[in-house]
């Protein structure tokens, strides 16, 4: 780091402490995922137009295409910074490259979605060209550390290497202008090479990540994804209120739809992910990796509340159940993945995957009930009952086993991990 904090003059970039003491989140950090706030933003408003228009595997398609693209540029600009961050005018000059790499990849979100839509080609060129914006920028991050980090230097040269051979793939991608099945056919190789590229990175020498910070910056995104939940809670409110007014629907929209929110915070925050991660350091591809669907299943249950307010509001062409499977499937990959990622950092526990079978019975239950003619607020309670009781119980039985769990962590009489 700079010895003078208040001047960013050029540092270098020799690796962070992975121990260092108040590690947190810096404020270029903070001002980085801003930007993710409108990337979020655009996705779930297009997913949840193309789901209340019935066109589910083109929402489908073009939101995991939009999800995968911002949180993985996302993933891998945390890591860096965990290690690298030198917070010199240098580094801030290229991150914010990045940023407005997610800018460009945001205005091409829609485009991608319409010609989804329409199915003669995929509109990807806006899209891909800000994703490989952000990761040439990247590439530049890793190239300045592979210089000035001696000890780690072929670890960043093969990031910087593989990433750059990848983007020559998605160059490709952005050039050739095909139709759906061509295009997803070269997008998903080059997706498993993205995923694959810090393994085969750091198969010998490691980055000097901090746990707690990366803990933190997952925090955070959780919390801006989170947000999209509160516009949509919001939307299916202003829904409610423009046709009828305020009623007793009203109050329950409102109501529920901050308690799903606030229910899904409680949820991920229930797992000391930092003390965990410290814990079990050999397991960070697969906490890194994990997140993917829980971020986009954050994401997905704001969509999906948009589509309740189209529901609501005469806008949509799908049927009640539909429109509450839009909230229910989501909030269902998030429990799962959730629980998947509780048992892999503190080992498996029979309560917690109990209730998750639990939570999600009585969420398919509630798409049967508006099936069944019941109204789509009172199924959205039906849904935060669901995660409310679980809250219920992991608090009252779950808060002692995770403590014994991380004390035997600790202690170290766990078997290790893979």
């Amino acid at each position: 780091m700079p010895s003078n904090p208040l001047r960013h003059a050029l540092a270098r970039m020799g690796g962070r402490d992975p121990h260092e003491k108040h590690r947190a989140a810096t404020p270029l950090e903070l001002f980085f995922d801003l930007t993710f706030v409108i990337a979020f933003g655009v996705a779930g408003s297009q997913f949840a137009h193309e789901i209340a228009e019935a066109h589910f595997g083109a929402g489908l398609l073009g939101f995991s295409f939009a999800m995968f693209a911002v949180i993985w540029a996302w993933i891998n600009f945390t890591w860096f910074a965990s290690a690298y961050d030198t917070d010199d005018w240098v580094f801030r000059v290229i991150t914010m490259v990045q940023i407005v790499g997610v800018l460009i990849l945001t205005m091409g979100i829609e485009p991608m979605f319409h010609s989804l839509v329409e199915g003669d080609h995929v509109d990807n060129r806006v899209i891909v060209g800000g994703y490989v914006l952000m990761r040439l920028a990247l590439v530049t991050q890793w190239v300045r550390a592979s210089k000035q980090d001696p000890a780690r230097r072929e670890t960043c040269l093969r990031y910087a290497k593989y990433l750059a051979v990848v983007q020559l793939g998605w160059i490709a991608v952005l050039i050739i202008e095909a139709d759906i099945a061509t295009t997803f056919a070269m997008t998903v190789p080059l997706i498993v090479l993205e995923m694959a590229t810090p393994y085969a990175a750091e198969r010998k020498a490691k980055t000097p990540w901090h746990a707690h910070h990366i803990a933190e910056r997952y925090g955070l995104l959780a919390i801006i994804a989170l947000g999209e939940c509160l516009i949509g809670a919001i939307e299916t409110l202003r829904a409610i209120v423009a046709n009828h007014g305020w009623s007793v629907d009203a109050a329950l929209v409102g109501f529920g739809g901050t308690a799903l929110a606030f229910a899904m915070w409680w949820i991920y925050f229930m797992l000391p992910a930092g003390r965990a991660l410290h814990l079990r350091r050999q397991r960070s591809y697969l906490f890194g990796y994990g997140h993917i669907p829980i971020f986009a299943a954050i994401a997905a249950t704001g969509a999906g509340l948009h589509v309740a307010a189209y529901y609501i509001d005469h806008e949509a062409h799908i049927s009640a159940a539909a429109a509450v499977a839009s909230i229910a499937v989501p909030v269902a990959l998030f429990k799962l993945s959730l629980t998947w990622l509780y048992s892999l950092m503190v080992g498996a526990d029979r309560t917690i995957i109990t209730v998750a079978a639990c939570v999600l019975a009585v969420l398919a239950g509630a798409i049967g009930l508006a099936a069944a003619g019941a109204s789509v607020p009172v199924c959205l309670l039906v849904i935060v009952l669901a995660l409310g009781v679980s809250i219920v119980i992991d608090e009252r039985r779950g808060s002692e086993r995770l403590r014994r769990a991380l004390e035997k962590l600790e202690a170290g009489t766990t078997a290790p991990g893979p």
